[in-house]
């Protein structure tokens, strides 16, 4: 089934390779308002992707990424030809981002969308001292650790992967909760859990042990406790060439391609 998309818009990260790609776009085809269009191209690496979908959050809008950056996991490979048969041709991923409600010292209350990971992250020298509950139920009273996080199968193979934590097909119904240099419990690595699942995260002794939560690139700082749960109400659309989709590609990660 292909998908003729009327009008595109372009945004691209500030690299020269992007700026470039840009340019040359823009001249060979309508370059509307992102707003307007019905499918946005993003040329740049996996940091603009990321910016993309989070700007058109709660959106139909879907994301066609094309690599003009160093990383580009979620992005197709930069061909500067056939780019309307290439977007007719794609294949569309359906992802939902965590919703992350972190508390702080001050009482205040705070709320983000991660498609990647929410990350707690000691702020001193000194390690976090932490206790993990799901659906309700104490199931770590104390981790002593740099920081914890949980991460979508969209962005396993990112920090979590880069910590020890597995990579998850992108169709598994799964959340990873992994340790970031845990000292206590020694040997814990962490766990899988339903994507249903809701997660919160006390802080212990969090004036002498401040820790901040991070969901993607929005940061919280001094936090005493954070709820983590998937937000299912939101849809993020990315598109991926055939034979290049999410899912093909956290396979081959998972083999070293």
């Amino acid at each position: 089934m292909t998908t003729a998309y009327k009008s595109i818009a372009f945004v691209a990260s500030p690299t020269p390779e992007a700026q470039a790609a840009l340019h040359a776009f823009s001249r060979r085809y309508a370059n509307v308002p992102p707003e307007e269009a019905d499918v946005v191209v993003a040329l740049g690496g996996d940091g603009l992707m990321l910016q993309t979908l989070h700007r058109f959050l709660g959106t139909p809008k879907p994301i066609y990424g094309m690599n003009r950056g160093s990383v580009g996991f979620l992005m197709n490979d930069f061909q500067a030809e056939d780019l309307p048969a290439r977007l007719a041709e794609a294949q569309r991923s359906v992802v939902h981002p965590l919703l992350m409600v972190a508390h702080d010292l001050a009482g205040e209350t705070h709320r983000a969308h991660a498609i990647n990971e929410v990350s707690m992250l000691r702020q001193t020298h000194q390690a976090a001292k932490l206790s993990v509950s799901v659906d309700g139920q104490e199931r770590l009273s104390e981790l002593i650790a740099d920081g914890v996080l949980i991460a979508t199968p969209a962005g396993s193979t990112a920090y979590n992967f880069s910590v020890g934590g597995p990579i998850l097909p992108l169709s598994a119904s799964l959340l990873a909760l992994t340790p970031i240099s845990a000292f206590r419990p020694r040997r814990w690595r962490g766990a899988l859990l339903p994507d249903y699942a809701r997660v919160a995260i006390q802080v212990s002794e969090p004036s002498l042990r401040p820790v901040s939560a991070v969901a993607d690139h929005t940061e919280f700082r001094k936090v005493t406790r954070v709820e983590i749960c998937m937000d299912r109400t939101v849809d993020l659309f990315l598109l991926h060439d055939p034979g290049h989709s999410l899912d093909e590609r956290i396979l081959r990660e998972q083999f070293g391609n």
